[in-house]
C-alpha cells in the first residue's frame, strides 16, 4: 500500500457513499450556495453560544451523510474527525451525541483530508465496513479563540481570510456507487518562519507545494493526470503565492486546472472576507458538496484535494512562535 515515500496507493479502494455539507448565512452568498445541502440563516442555529452551533454544524452534518447512505449510525464502525477548537471539542461533544466509535484527529484546516485519508486506510485494509469522516469551524469561535472576539469588530488588513461556518461529512464503504479514494500523500510539517496570524495563506503556501510535489514524485505522475487540483484555503495570497513555487520548481501545473477552496466558496468581490476563504469548513464543504456533485455527475473525472492547515495555537502564538504548517493530498476518481 505504500507509494513512494509518504503516500498510500488503495488497491482496495474506498467508495465515497455520500457527503453531505452545512453551512451558514455567509457561505448561502456565495457562488456555490446551491451545492450545500442545508443552510443556516443566522449564524447561533438557536444554540446560546458560537461553540455549540460549531458543534450542531457537525452534528446536523453527520446525519444527513449517513441518511443520504442509508445508515443509521449503529452501522458505522469508525467515525475520524476533527475541528480547530481547543481539545477538538466540536467533534468531540458531536461524537458524543453520535455513540459512534470515535478517533479524533487535529490537522488545523488540513482535517478534512486528513481524516479522509484516515478513514481510507482503515477501510483499504478491510477493518469496517463503514467509516464516517468529517470536520466543521465557525466564523465566530475561531475569531474567537484565535484573534479577537467577534463583538470587539477589529480591523483586518488585506490578508486576512475569512473563517468559514460549515460542516462536511462523507460516509465511506467498502462497495456502493459514488466516487472512489484511490490515493492520498500525508505532508511534512513546512515552516517558513511566518508568525503573522493575519497571512495564513503565506504561512501555509509552502506546506501545500512540498505535498503536491511529493504526490507527484511518490505516483510518478504530472498535473494533467487530473481534471482539477485544488488546495484548501489558501485564498487569494496563498495562492499566487504556491502558483509562483510551482512554477519555480517547474511543476507543470498548465496542464490541469488548479484553484483553492478558499477562493470558490465565497463571492471575494461582493462579500467583506478579505482575501477568502479559510477553516476546516472550507475545503470540507467544497469538496463534500461542490466537487462531489461534479464527480457523480461525471463532470470532473479525477480530482486532487491538497487541504492545508496552519498548525499554530493561541499559546504558541502569544510566545512568539513561527507558525508550522502541513498539507495533506487526496485522490478522488470517478467510477463513471
Amino acid at each position: 500500500m505504500l507509494q513512494g515515500h509518504q503516500s498510500w496507493a488503495f488497491s482496495k479502494r474506498p467508495v465515497i457513499q455520500s457527503s453531505a455539507t452545512v453551512v451558514g448565512p455567509d457561505e448561502a452568498k456565495g457562488p456555490l450556495v446551491h451545492d450545500f445541502d442545508l443552510v443556516h440563516g443566522d449564524m447561533l442555529l438557536e444554540q446560546d453560544s458560537w461553540e455549540k452551533a460549531e458543534r450542531k454544524l457537525m452534528e446536523e452534518a453527520a446525519q444527513l451523510a449517513m441518511d443520504k447512505a442509508g445508515l443509521t449510525k449503529e452501522q458505522i464502525q469508525f467515525y475520524v474527525g476533527g475541528d480547530l477548537m481547543n481539545q477538538i471539542i466540536s467533534n468531540t461533544f458531536a461524537a458524543r451525541t453520535l455513540t459512534i466509535p470515535y478517533l479524533g484527529i487535529f490537522g488545523a484546516c488540513s482535517t478534512s483530508m486528513e481524516g479522509l485519508a484516515i478513514g481510507s486506510l482503515i477501510m483499504s485494509t478491510g477493518s469496517a465496513k463503514h467509516v464516517l469522516v468529517g470536520t466543521c469551524s465557525h466564523n465566530c469561535t475561531t475569531e474567537k479563540q484565535f484573534r479577537y472576539p467577534t463583538e470587539y469588530g477589529s480591523q483586518k488588513p488585506p490578508t486576512a481570510q475569512y473563517t468559514v461556518t460549515g460542516a462536511g461529512a462523507a460516509v465511506l464503504s467498502a462497495s456502493g456507487d459514488g466516487p472512489v479514494v484511490t490515493g492520498a500523500t500525508i505532508g511534512r510539517v513546512v515552516d517558513m518562519g511566518i508568525k503573522d496570524p493575519f497571512n495564513m495563506g503565506a504561512a501555509m503556501a509552502p506546506a501545500a507545494v512540498d505535498t503536491i510535489q511529493a504526490h507527484f514524485r511518490d505516483f510518478h505522475r504530472e498535473p494533467g493526470y487530473y481534471d482539477l487540483i485544488v488546495t484548501g484555503d489558501l485564498a487569494r495570497v496563498g495562492y499566487d503565492i504556491a502558483c509562483e513555487m510551482l512554477e519555480k520548481h517547474q511543476v507543470p501545473m498548465h496542464q490541469t486546472n488548479y484553484y483553492d477552496c478558499g477562493l470558490m466558496i465565497y463571492d471575494l468581490e461582493n462579500q467583506p472576507v478579505m482575501a477568502g476563504g479559510s477553516g476546516c469548513g472550507c475545503s470540507a464543504a467544497v469538496t463534500y458538496g461542490h466537487i462531489m456533485k461534479k464527480l457523480r455527475k461525471g463532470d470532473l473525472k479525477r480530482v486532487l484535494v491538497v487541504a492545508t492547515g496552519a498548525l499554530l495555537s493561541p499559546l504558541s502564538f502569544q510566545q512568539g512562535e513561527s507558525i508550522p504548517c502541513i498539507a495533506h493530498a487526496v485522490a478522488i476518481e470517478s467510477r463513471g
